[in-house]
């Protein structure tokens, strides 16, 4: 009962199986192989000896070949102009049209199951059965030959489901790649949009406090504005000329480890930050680099925004022969829990950059007083 209850769903998955998706057009290839075809059954019709029929099976053979033009957009049609053909032409002439250039016609049943639907291949299989069961029931055709032509038409079979089930596999895997790739510009604009903006409204309102008192700082602010601003537009101008393009460019460099300096701010308002890098970072490798930044941003951009009367923020980074680590800490009030960021991202996005490169992402309230943010990453950002 289980062997027949897996037939039947192995009978219904094929029945529902769609049409494989874009189908290629026509190339050179398939002018070459048509015009190709017309001189050589011209060409076996005529110097090749004892063919029965000769004029018909060289008509035959000519006739069938424009089949192969419309092979992927019809092919359920295609196998049943060629098949049909070629099953009554015995019946009209008395021979099978025996010319050995009408191999070609196993493209046709090829291109049936690499491009048709399910319904359309299992059709097109059953008429193929068809017209050997009648060749061998009239005659034309002995059993042993019978058999022989199944077990090549069975082959053809094979192949092209082989050849199918490895497109979809490679085109799932494209869209996989497409999807983390996706994820990954969402995680950059997050971290980058957040931090700049994050800092100009902290300008921003620090420049208000001191319009009416001191103009000369509300112009500072404006001018710290200004450049981030600035950067936060070129960064966000690199992730829109990336996602235009087909390949990847390097428009302007992923920042890195060297770049965390610029995270690095002692005038007020807000908390200090101070950036210290120990050990040997020069040769880290550009994808884990670009991780550390990210995470560093981040986590400096929650610590302005949720840190409660901090004074201070302090960013290290240190590296070993096995991995790179960062550790991001404040000295504000942990009273208020710190939000894992909507739709994925802020501490939940952190530890999944961490988490795709191998590496670990903790964070939460230290003992006395502050937040700390703790990643390890492998040196070579490989996972496992």
């Amino acid at each position: 009962m289980r062997t027949i209850g897996y037939v039947r769903e192995l009978v219904r998955s094929v029945w529902a199986e769609p049409r494989a998706p874009d189908p290629p057009g026509r190339v050179w290839r398939d002018r070459a192989l048509v015009g190709g075809l017309v001189p050589l059954v011209l060409l076996e019709g005529l110097l090749r000896p004892e063919v029965p029929a000769r004029a018909a099976a060289v008509f035959v053979a000519l006739a069938l070949v424009p089949t192969l033009w419309w092979r992927r957009s019809r092919p359920l049609l295609m196998v049943a102009i060629a098949f049909t053909t070629t099953g009554v032409t015995p019946l009209l002439i008395g021979h099978e049209p025996d010319l050995a250039t009408m191999v070609y016609l196993l493209l046709l049943p090829y291109a049936l199951v690499r491009w048709g639907s399910g319904r359309e291949a299992a059709a097109g299989a059953a008429l193929i059965l068809a017209e050997i069961g009648l060749s061998v029931a009239l005659g034309q055709l002995s059993p042993a030959d019978a058999v022989l032509g199944t077990v090549v038409m069975v082959a053809v079979f094979a192949l092209a489901t082989a050849f199918r089930y490895r497109a979809g596999l490679w085109a799932r895997g494209l869209d996989q790649a497409k999807l983390r790739e996706r994820e990954r510009l969402a995680r950059d604009l997050h971290d980058t949009v957040a931090h700049h903006v994050s800092a100009m409204a902290i300008r921003a309102q620090a420049g208000i406090a001191v319009a009416q008192t001191r103009p000369e700082a509300a112009v500072d602010a404006l001018r710290v504005i200004e450049a981030e601003a600035t950067r936060a537009l070129a960064e966000m101008r690199t992730m829109v000329h990336t996602l235009r393009r087909s390949h990847s460019v390097d428009l302007a460099p992923s920042p890195g480890i060297p770049d965390l300096v610029g995270l690095a701010d002692r005038s007020p308002p807000g908390p200090v930050v101070d950036v210290e890098l120990l050990g040997d970072l020069d040769d880290v490798p550009s994808t884990v680099g670009t991780a550390i930044y990210r995470l560093a941003q981040e986590s400096v951009t929650n610590a302005r925004r949720h840190a409660r009367h901090a004074t201070r923020i302090e960013v290290r980074v240190a590296a070993d022969a096995g991995a790179v680590r960062l550790r991001v800490s404040d000295d504000g009030d942990t009273r208020s829990a710190r939000p894992a960021g909507p739709g994925g991202f802020g501490i939940v996005g952190m530890t999944e950059r961490a988490g795709l490169l191998g590496g670990t992402c903790e964070a939460g309230p230290d003992p006395d007083r502050g937040w700390t943010v703790a990643v390890a990453l492998p040196r070579t950002g490989t996972a496992g």
